[in-house]
């Protein structure tokens, strides 16, 4: 017997604050009791922030509930039901959405959403992705390492001299633009230029698009042309680069036109540029507060890869993602309605105790069978999973051997958990200089 979703009896999230107070779920318009801390020890600074944030839905999860109304949708919760509805494909990419979600509706904006790769779908996914994944291999990945080493101390050397930093705009900010641009074969002469773009375009993660929109459109258009140029520029004469991995890459004689190469080169850029940032901000943050586990990476850097994917768990830029039915679906004997939005928590989901024991614990020699979802499943599940992984390996080896007994000098100051992608605005370090 199935049921349609709205007529289920649920956790009601809907509330502008309910995603911040740990009581303010509702049932049927009833405020559920007070709940209790989720931790089992005090937390306090990052932890407390994480657990505050938390806090509701892993409360939901160890009651058994999978999903909760929200705002515009519904918030499904559990590690196995975030995988098996992002697998599902006639669950199709809502990012392209966003703009309509808050009331802003321009044919313009909505056709450049609808042809990159991050929202296309079924066969146009499937052959995109399938002639480009050849140049996103770990292989790539390891290519870039030494340059991502050499960026990241770079960065680095000025504040180890003084023992501080304010870490978000000395490090976070400017490490993975350099890394983009040496992935596409752009000179470092044009840094600059990426730098100022990337900000105007990031704006598409604001809730105000419709004031920012001008401001977004011109900076993707300004990209636009850099990268035809930089697109002819390499089909004349390639490089050691990705632009002409992607350029050269062909599957059963297909291959990429020159829009589809600049789509690609702009989703990297967008893609690669603030989830970098903010999950490095996310990292160091934990590591402040976990300075056993700092020390453990600075002793043995071989666990950079796990501490690479502890973080991704534990504090996710990436908080989740946004669906819509396709068509009528049937999922859990539940009925979801074509144009259902849905929202996957990948927070909820990689703190499933099902899952992951001790989900709270923050152990960079965590071994797992399963994955972590903040980098989504499915056909959306992120083309540059191993470049990121690299750029955040090498940057928590180095910042771990360079900055020891690494502390938080004043309070941090955190995104609202609303942004898309999520981390620290403000985050000030002291460590032990000279290093």
């Amino acid at each position: 017997m199935t049921t349609l979703v709205s007529d289920l009896e649920l956790p009601d999230l809907t509330e502008e604050t309910a995603a911040h107070r740990p009581n303010a779920a509702r049932r049927n318009g009833t405020a559920a009791p007070d709940t209790p801390p989720v931790a089992t020890q005090p937390a306090t600074g990052v932890d407390a922030d994480r657990h505050a944030a938390l806090a509701l839905e892993m409360k939901l999860v160890a009651d058994g509930e999978w999903l909760a109304r929200a705002p515009l949708g519904y918030l499904v919760l559990r590690h196995g039901d975030v995988a098996r509805m992002l697998r599902d494909s006639r669950w199709h990419s809502a990012v392209g959405l966003a703009a309509q979600m808050q009331g802003f509706d321009d044919p313009e904006w909505e056709q450049r959403r609808r042809s990159g790769i991050l929202t296309a779908e079924g066969d146009t996914h499937m052959r995109l992705r399938r002639i480009v994944s050849p140049a996103f291999t770990p292989r790539t990945a390891d290519r870039l390492r030494p340059f991502m080493r050499d960026v990241v101390n770079e960065l680095l050397d000025p504040v180890c001299e003084r023992g501080s930093a304010e870490f978000v705009s000395e490090v976070c900010e400017p490490y993975p633009i350099p890394i983009i641009c040496e992935m596409l074969g752009a000179p470092r002469s044009d840094w600059e230029l990426f730098s100022r773009l990337a900000v105007d375009i990031f704006r598409i993660f604001n809730s105000n698009i419709a004031e920012d929109a001008p401001k977004i459109m011109a900076a993707e258009s300004e990209l636009d042309a850099y990268m035809r140029a930089l697109v002819d520029e390499r089909r004349k004469s390639p490089g050691d680069d990705l632009l002409s991995d992607m350029i050269a890459a062909e599957s059963d004689g297909d291959r990429l036109s020159t829009d589809e190469l600049i789509m690609m080169a702009n989703a990297l850029l967008l893609a690669g540029t603030d989830t970098t940032r903010n999950q490095l901000g996310c990292a160091v943050a934990l590591l402040t507060k976990h300075p056993d586990q700092l020390k453990l990476l600075a002793a043995q850097p071989e666990l950079a890869k796990g501490a690479t994917e502890e973080v991704m768990r534990c504090l996710g830029a990436v908080r989740g993602t946004a669906r819509f039915a396709s068509v009528d679906i049937e999922y859990r004997d539940v009925v979801f309605p074509k144009g259902t939005l849905i929202f996957p928590s990948f927070s909820a989901a990689n703190h499933d105790a099902d899952e992951f024991a001790d989900p709270l614990r923050f152990d960079i020699t965590r071994r797992s069978s399963v994955p972590h979802m903040t980098f989504s499943s499915g056909i959306h599940y992120c083309l540059g999973a191993f470049l990121a992984r690299a750029e955040l390996a090498e940057a928590l080896t180095v910042i771990a051997r360079r900055m020891p007994g690494l502390r938080t000098a004043g309070e941090i100051v955190w995104k609202p958990l609303r942004v898309g992608i999520w981390g620290p605005e403000e985050l000030p370090v002291e460590f032990a200089a000279g290093h």
